[in-house]
């Protein structure tokens, strides 16, 4: 009798020990009192809203419960809700298609309650454990080089649509604005904000069909370059509606709606295409390896992304 319990006592102890390490012999992390919160102000954007869900099933994949949270275009919102994050002594901090610099205050007392703060195609904060994202400024310059050089060959008139509040678009303005100025014989009509609470395909719909009533005569616009890809969707829906078709359309991000636009033929030429799997693919690793108690290299981290144009339609 005590030989079966002393044998069931070494075959429990065994499966335990299987558990914990797994059968390779390497100890499997367990996450399970682990909880994160996903922030966001965008989950009206596409991307965004595909990073956030994205993001926490590979989480909970792991084991660990991830909160997404969307405070609607409100930073104030936003800011209260960080607060809430740090008084609940959420494990971690994921913060989503957000500019930091806007929520400074309440990132610093998540940092000085040692909460890590991570960033996804957001900004970056001395502070912060990691942000993932593109190097926006060098899509920005690709993108007007390709418009600006190839299409237009240096010269013509071309219609911006932004919105720089955006950390990352605010990069590729950048860019622009230093492209603008080393090609003197292309004349900026305006730069127009996103209405990003109000939809920013239908803001972008919008404001170019006024831009199109205000210069009727054709090539009056010979490009619109488009920040992202939701704004040249709405530019690229205003310009077919009015019989434009000699009107060139930019984007970036990639997204499938975008990439088909391009390969039916329509104003929109060319959009940068992001890795947004892969900047959430970083994100998920260095959390969980944080969390696990191992080391991560912080900073800024590049996720690849490359130019789609029209020329690339099969």
């Amino acid at each position: 009798m005590k030989r079966g319990k002393l044998l069931a006592a070494i075959l429990l102890l065994s499966l335990t020990a299987m558990t914990i390490y797994g059968c390779s012999g390497m100890r499997v992390p367990s996450f399970s009192s682990k909880r994160v919160s996903i922030l966001t102000s965008y989950m009206s954007a596409t991307t965004t809203k595909q990073m956030c869900n994205t993001m926490q099933k590979e989480l909970e994949a792991k084991g660990i419960t991830a909160d997404i949270i969307d405070t609607d275009n409100d930073y104030a919102k936003l800011a209260s809700t960080i607060e809430d994050a740090v008084s609940k002594k959420t494990d971690a901090i994921i913060i989503v298609s957000v500019d930091p610099s806007q929520v400074k205050t309440q990132l610093q007392r998540a940092f000085g309650a040692e909460i890590p703060v991570f960033g996804c195609d957001s900004g970056y904060i001395d502070g912060m454990q990691v942000n993932a994202t593109s190097d926006n400024y060098q899509m920005g310059k690709d993108m007007c080089e390709y418009l600006f050089d190839d299409v237009m060959k240096g010269k013509g008139t071309v219609v911006a649509l932004t919105y720089r509040p955006h950390p990352g678009i605010a990069k590729r303005c950048v860019a622009l604005d230093e492209e603008l100025e080393s090609h003197p014989d292309i004349t900026l009509i305006t730069e127009q904000q996103i209405d990003v609470p109000a939809g920013s395909i239908d803001s972008a719909n919008e404001i170019t069909k006024d831009l199109i009533n205000k210069n009727p005569s054709k090539d009056s616009i010979t490009a619109v370059w488009c920040a992202w890809d939701e704004a040249a969707i709405g530019a690229t829906q205003a310009l077919q509606d009015a019989g434009r078709d000699e009107v060139i359309v930019t984007g970036v991000d990639g997204s499938s709606q975008a990439l088909k636009l391009i390969s039916s033929g329509t104003n929109l030429k060319a959009t940068m295409s992001q890795d947004f799997d892969g900047m959430v693919e970083i994100i998920v690793n260095d959390v969980t390896d944080l969390l696990n108690g191992e080391k991560i290299e912080t900073g800024e981290k590049y996720a690849p992304a490359k130019m789609v144009t029209s020329a690339d339609k099969s």
